[in-house]
């Protein structure tokens, strides 16, 4: 039992041990985690302070060159001090040295002993002399016999107490014991016991007693100029730090008095641009801040006086262009009346007259498509268009749109066909469905209308937030400018090429606008030569926000000789039926606009089928 027993403590014991040490570890990486964090934040901080405040920059570097500064010239005193110290107290201790040496060589050359403790107590009393009559009293001696000496009157050493000669440097005797007449110096680190070390510094030379000659050191204690530099220095530093204060303290308020009105007419300029067009600065003084103030707020006024001008001019605008289109609408109904009666009967007329029938129907047409999107267009900037909205399948829209711009196709010899990879063919949105038919309407006869006969796409996909169509065309194209201004409104990308289908250069403003009202997006896309693509992206569910489109832009890829791709086979659109061919996303497309959205990813994929209605 008792085996068994000292079996399980010892397994259990390194078990323990091992487990302590895990939750150190553990423990200990915590706080590493938990201090790099907090570094991480600090330096955020400040280096955030650092790039959005001018008086935090200012205040830093000054300090920052004010400290170099001080500590340059703080420095370069102390050294000055220190040095002019250290001068001073050694050429004193060369000439009490060079006294002291000549004394006790004139006593040592009038002595007159005979036997060896005689000699001892003689040096002992002769040297005693060099500890009195120092500056400070605080000089020590040491003599030492140079060695290769035998005489039997010599005495191997003399020192005043606490110092042997480990303390003397190796150099200095040398130099020592290879000059008779010479007198050198240096300086030491001087053992103090518990104490520690004081600065010292030595000065040797020899002497000779009974033919016999010694090394002679007197070392001399410089604590005392220590203790003087040191609180020279302490003071030096304090004046530093109290001048880099009064220097930061200075530095703050002028940089506040300067900075203050700057960020003051900052956060004015940001609400003025926020459309709060009555604030102003406050005037304080007559300095220059105070008409810097006085002009920036004569400029806030004329702008906010141009602003109200504009914003007066643009309401009348609109309010004229609104009660213009409502007035025309009764004559123009009845100029159409008429000119539908002409047109009914202009088989009657002569050749000139039949003609003429016909240009004033189809102009009346046109001019009645005009007047309504004026009308749109007005109800927008009054802010009073709204939205029907309903669940319905967006091909359903699609097919729609691609039966109305099927005589257009078919007179311009034009292939239009679908492509998408949605199970079923079948995408339910919530949407208005009149203006999303106007979108596609429009974006289908503009294609067909550029395509220049060659085929035209509509690529179609969703995933679960969005639904997105894209009307390609391989035609003319357009450049990065047109792209840029083809949804400014009565903007045509040529206003000189005929037109077959009309238009007043208002179907795209209205379909974005369409977009906006179901935050939805609407992108174009154009390269001369190899055609354009227009891409609307709408939440499948009303209120979700959009984060990207589930169809690339262009869907594929952007070549110009896709048109033709086998993948995508042209179907036979002349009829007006709608196809559904290919798959989305086996193209291989570039995502060029929205790099965040794949087809390959959606939820709904399934096999495409030649559907044909």
């Amino acid at each position: 039992m008792n085996k068994v027993k000292s079996a399980d403590d010892s397994l259990t014991r390194p078990s323990t041990a091992a487990s302590a040490v895990v939750v150190g570890q553990k423990v200990f990486l915590t706080a590493g985690r938990a201090v790099r964090r907090t570094a991480r934040r600090f330096r955020d901080g400040w280096s955030m302070r650092w790039r959005t405040s001018l008086q935090f920059r200012t205040v830093a570097t000054t300090l920052l060159i004010a400290s170099v500064a001080v500590v340059g010239v703080g420095g370069y005193l102390a050294g000055q001090i220190s040095s002019g110290l250290f001068k001073e107290r050694l050429v004193q201790a060369q000439h009490e040295s060079a006294r002291g040496t000549t004394q006790v060589q004139e006593n040592f050359a009038n002595a007159s002993l005979s036997d060896q403790p005689r000699v001892s107590t003689y040096v002992v009393d002769t040297l005693k002399l060099l500890e009195v009559g120092g500056a400070d009293d605080n000089r020590k001696y040491l003599m030492v016999k140079i060695p290769g000496q035998n005489s039997k009157l010599a005495v191997s050493s003399s020192d005043s107490g606490g110092v042997t000669a480990a303390i003397i440097p190796d150099e200095l005797r040398k130099a020592v014991q290879n000059s008779t007449d010479g007198q050198f110096w240096q300086s030491i680190a001087l053992p103090t016991g518990s104490a520690g070390v004081h600065p010292a510094v030595v000065v040797g030379s020899q002497v000779d007693l009974l033919n016999t000659r010694y090394e002679l050191y007197m070392i001399y204690d410089l604590n005392s100029a220590q203790v003087t530099l040191n609180y020279i220095q302490s003071v030096l530093w304090l004046a530093g730090g109290i001048l880099l204060v009064l220097i930061g303290v200075i530095v703050w308020y002028v940089t506040r008095t300067v900075v203050s009105p700057v960020s003051q007419a900052a956060a004015v300029s940001e609400k003025l641009a926020a459309g709060e067009l009555e604030e102003r600065m406050v005037v304080t003084g007559e300095d220059e801040m105070a008409r810097l103030a006085t002009s920036f707020n004569k400029m806030a006024t004329s702008l906010q006086d141009q602003i109200m001008a504009l914003a007066t001019l643009s309401d009348m605008q609109q309010r004229f262009v609104s009660d213009v289109s409502h007035e025309l609408r009764t004559p123009l109904t009845t100029v159409r009346m008429a000119a539908e009666v002409l047109y009914d009967a202009r088989e009657d007329f002569g050749p000139i007259n039949k003609r003429s029938s016909e240009l004033l129907f189809h102009q009346v047409e046109r001019f009645e498509l005009l007047l309504a999107d004026l009308l749109e267009i007005s109800r927008f900037d009054a802010g009073v268009a709204d939205l029907d909205v309903e669940s319905l399948d967006i091909f359903s829209v699609i097919h729609s749109a691609i039966d109305g711009a099927a005589p257009v196709a078919e007179a311009n010899s034009t292939v239009v066909s679908v492509v998408t990879r949605l199970r079923n063919k079948k995408c339910v949105v919530e949407m208005d469905s009149r203006r999303i038919d106007r979108i596609l309407r429009n974006l289908v006869f503009n294609a067909v209308e550029h395509s220049e006969g060659k085929p035209v796409k509509i690529f179609v996909s969703a995933d679960e937030n969005a639904v997105a169509v894209a009307v390609r065309d391989y035609g003319i194209g357009m450049s990065a400018d047109s792209v840029e201004h083809v949804f400014d409104r009565f903007w045509r990308a040529d206003s000189a090429r005929a037109r077959t289908t009309g238009g007043s250069g208002l179907g795209l403003s209205i379909a974005m606008e369409d977009a906006k009202l179901h935050n939805g997006w609407l992108d174009a896309w154009g390269v001369p030569g190899e055609g354009s693509c227009f891409r609307l992206t709408l939440p499948r569910h009303r209120g979700t926000v959009l984060e990207h489109s589930p169809v690339p832009l262009p869907p594929d890829g952007g070549k110009a000789g896709e048109a033709s791709s086998p993948a995508t086979g042209s179907l036979l659109m002349n009829t007006g039926a709608m196809g559904v061919v290919g798959a989305l996303g086996a193209l291989k497309p570039t995502l060029a606009h929205d790099p965040g959205s794949t087809s390959g990813n959606n939820p709904e994929s399934g096999s495409t089928d030649r559907v044909e209605q």
